[in-house]
């Protein structure tokens, strides 16, 4: 009786625990670096200010509200090389690049603020130029924050760097940024949120109360 009891209890407290979890979900409204692989885009394995792309690469930047790079949105927009340099000759010392610069949604924009259209353009670069000098031959003003996080192109936001977002777009904690939310990053965001340690520790109290009221009924 009293075994039985508490299962059923238990088993009634489950979606409180699974809605614990999922009330934590959050995410950081940024600008994602993405390489062109031929007709995909693949997420960046370095940032723009360390990559160092060839001749004919089509790179692409996309902002919007994402957990990880896994979820991550991907730019829009089919165009390649060949279309987006069509009027920029090859030029000796210089390389060009194909850049897709994707400014988002208007779900992903910060409070007040409305994304322009998006837009390509073909750097033409010295030959040792990074990503990083490409874009900003052709999409000022960049805004950087003090660890060199790329905060805005073409000066869209306005405001913000890689803050955190709830999953609904509302801001759940504006000043905790990408970069200071170390323990989120250093595990890959594989760990259990807050809230389900919470969750859990709702449950054990409930069960346990559960079972002393069966026991003294009993």
């Amino acid at each position: 009786m009293i075994r039985r009891a508490t299962v059923l209890f238990l088993a009634a407290l489950l979606p409180l625990l699974a809605g614990a979890g999922q009330a934590q979900a959050a995410g950081y409204r940024y600008w994602s670096f993405w390489e062109r692989d031929g007709s995909a885009w693949a997420y960046a394995t370095v940032g723009p200010s360390l990559s160092r792309p060839a001749d004919g690469d089509v790179q692409g930047f996309r902002f919007s509200v994402s957990e990880d790079s896994g979820d991550a949105a991907k730019p829009r927009g089919a165009a390649g090389f060949d279309t987006i340099c069509a009027k920029t000759p090859a030029k000796d010392g210089t390389k060009r690049v194909a850049l897709v610069i994707d400014f988002g949604t208007p779900g992903d924009a910060p409070s007040g603020e409305k994304p322009p259209a998006g837009r390509t353009a073909c750097a033409q670069v010295a030959e040792d130029a990074t990503t990083a000098e490409a874009l900003a031959s052709v999409a000022e003003p960049l805004r950087y924050d003090s660890n060199a996080l790329l905060c805005a192109i073409a000066g869209y936001p306005a405001k913000g760097c890689g803050e955190q977002v709830a999953t609904d777009g509302k801001d759940s904690s504006p000043t905790e940024t990408a970069e200071t939310a170390g323990s989120a990053e250093d595990d890959g965001g594989s760990g259990p949120s807050v809230g389900l340690f919470a969750g859990a520790a709702v449950v054990v109290v409930l069960g346990a109360a559960a079972v002393w009221q069966v026991r003294r009924r009993a």
